[in-house]
């Protein structure tokens, strides 16, 4: 009944269009005034308050305003640079550079909406140039920026980490390799692409034009060194690189680039401010939520009803897909961590699913649910960005939501495919 009760107030406050806050607030303050009358009108600072207050999520405002200055300054670019003096020769060189670029500027960014809006304005205009259709380019654009996601430093593993008490070096381990594997999934489909419509590369550059590029990135490409290096050398906890990030960002925008000015650090801060406050309102109502999911037992529940049907992991995981594609279409990748996890992530482990996989397959989900319509994030960042209209970005985009459900049955059923490097890297 309590179960039932949550849904039903939750999708109708959905589909009347409320803020997300108020679509995860309302049903849990709800359900704790009409089920559960007797606990105390403390329980909600409690778990407001105490939900958040936790070390892990310390990294999250950190990294997003790292991913707002190097989105706004020089960064973006020069990593753009260097991965088009050594790709852009090839067939599909700039599809493979916009892919490889996505990558790289994840790997300092940890933000797929910062990813689209650096990259779209440098690479799109010039994909457009060299004959690449508007739909492919802008499908390319939103699909490999999702990548940001699960390269590290990823705001969405850090989340999931808080709710499951997973390692975020090890989730970054095997983000890492799943990342790079989605990409090579998309660099694959741009030469059939490419091959397809005769779309060759640009002039292969000379030795010393490459050396050239390579030179003017090389502070840029030293943040992804300084962040994963120093994590997994364990010179940096995930938070203390976070941190770091920021002040190698601002030394380099500042101090090495110039383009960017005092006054403006004050403009991305304020920008980089809000989004965080943005994020922490929603974790702390959903820790609310998840407590009142627990105090319903609803992972038992789940496990009950599995137990009926002679569900075993294979079908557990698919089962697990299908909720998360669907809540991708119409929910933010936050609020959907939000409201599953806590209810399957119990599950998942009762039939012996390592939480680092169990974290990979839920956010490759996240990441497709950030380009999947009607609700994907991803398409409206493009479309207020390029001022490209949503139809459009729909259309290019489908044939790369079918590149990520094959990689997402890979990963899904291949543990040891994302379990493989932080097995490595473990003690």
């Amino acid at each position: 009944m309590i179960v039932i009760a949550l849904f039903i107030g939750a999708l109708a406050l959905l589909f009347l269009g409320f803020e997300m806050l108020l679509v995860l607030g309302l049903p849990g303050i709800l359900t704790k005034e009409i089920f559960y009358s007797a606990v105390p009108e403390v329980l909600y600072g409690q778990k407001l308050v105490g939900g958040i207050n936790h070390s892990t999520l310390m990294a999250i405002p950190f990294f997003i305003l790292a991913a707002e200055i190097m989105a706004r300054g020089n960064i973006a670019r020069q990593l753009t640079n260097v991965v088009k003096a050594f790709l852009g020769h090839h067939a599909g060189g700039l599809g493979l550079s916009m892919v490889a670029a996505s990558a790289a500027f994840g790997s300092v960014s940890g933000s797929a909406p910062a990813t689209v809006a650096a990259l779209g304005r440098i690479l799109y205009p010039q994909m457009r140039e060299q004959g690449y259709s508007d739909k492919f380019s802008l499908g390319l654009l939103i699909s490999s920026a999702e990548v940001a996601l699960l390269i590290p430093p990823s705001i969405t593993l850090i989340i999931y980490a808080w709710l499951t008490g997973t390692s975020v070096a090890a989730l970054f381990a095997a983000g890492l390799v799943i990342g790079l594997f989605l990409s090579a999934a998309f660099a694959v489909y741009v030469l059939i692409y490419a091959r397809r419509h005769g779309l060759g590369g640009t002039a292969r550059l000379p030795f010393r034009e490459r050396w050239h590029a390579v030179r003017k990135g090389m502070w840029a490409l030293g943040l992804p060194v300084v962040l994963l290096g120093g994590i997994y050398s364990g010179f940096f906890t995930p938070t203390e690189a976070a941190a770091a990030s920021v002040v190698y960002a601002l030394l380099i925008e500042l101090l090495v680039y110039r383009e960017m000015k005092f006054p403006d650090v004050a403009r991305i801060a304020t920008s980089a401010a809000i989004t965080t406050a943005s994020i922490f309102v929603l974790l702390a109502v959903g820790s609310l939520v998840a407590y009142f999911i627990t105090l319903a037992q609803v992972p038992n529940m789940v496990i009950g009803f599995m137990e009926s049907i002679e569900a075993n992991w294979i079908v557990f995981l698919l089962i697990v897909n299908l909720l998360f594609l669907v809540a991708g279409m119409f929910i933010d990748p936050n609020s959907t961590l939000l409201i599953l996890v806590p209810a399957l992530y119990p599950v998942a482990v009762s039939f012996g699913i390592d939480p680092i996989h169990f974290g990979i397959i839920v956010c490759l989900n996240t990441c497709i649910g950030m380009i999947t319509p009607p609700f994907g994030l991803d398409i409206f960042v493009a479309s207020s960005t390029l001022n490209e209209s949503v139809a459009k970005i729909i259309s290019g985009v489908t044939p790369f939501i079918v590149v990520n459900l094959l990689t997402l049955v890979v990963v899904t059923y291949v543990p040891d495919l994302s379990m493989f490097l932080p097995r490595l890297l473990a003690p």
